[in-house]
């Protein structure tokens, strides 16, 4: 292909498909259980509006999205603790899923090759019966 060949753009649906491809989502369930027994750290990337109205995950980090990657990358200056190496299993949530696949690409991008993404997001986890707490008022 050459420089003047336009690349024919990918919609969301299609890059979705492509990059939820190159790893193994989870389900909520599973989820709840790797947080509990300590193979897998959540994090819920979700803004603060629904953190406020939908409540919290007990235990989830809250890493707003637009600082997930400084926050995550082991050898970042800016990592929170957690952020212990490039094998963390880390379940990155959003509302519905959606956005937590894009987000869990750009972690596997950064070395984290263990992270990926609650299918359904907060919602499913929520559907499913499974621990959540309001937020502090």
């Amino acid at each position: 292909m050459s420089e003047d060949t336009p690349v024919r753009p990918a919609g969301i649906d299609e890059l979705l498909e492509r990059v939820r491809a190159d790893y193994r989502r989870i389900e909520a369930r599973a989820a709840h259980e790797a947080a509990l027994s300590g193979d897998a750290l959540l994090v819920d990337i979700r803004y603060a509006a629904l953190r406020e109205r939908d409540g919290l995950i007990p235990g989830a980090l809250v890493i707003e999205r637009n600082e997930l990657e400084w926050r995550l990358d082991p050898q970042g200056s800016h990592r929170v603790p957690e952020a212990t190496g490039h094998d963390l299993r880390v379940v990155v949530i959003c509302n519905e899923g959606y956005a937590s696949s894009l987000a869990a690409a750009s972690l596997h991008q950064l070395g984290l090759h263990r992270a990926t993404d609650l299918v359904g997001g907060f919602q499913a986890w929520r559907a499913e019966g499974l621990p959540v707490e309001p937020t502090a008022a």
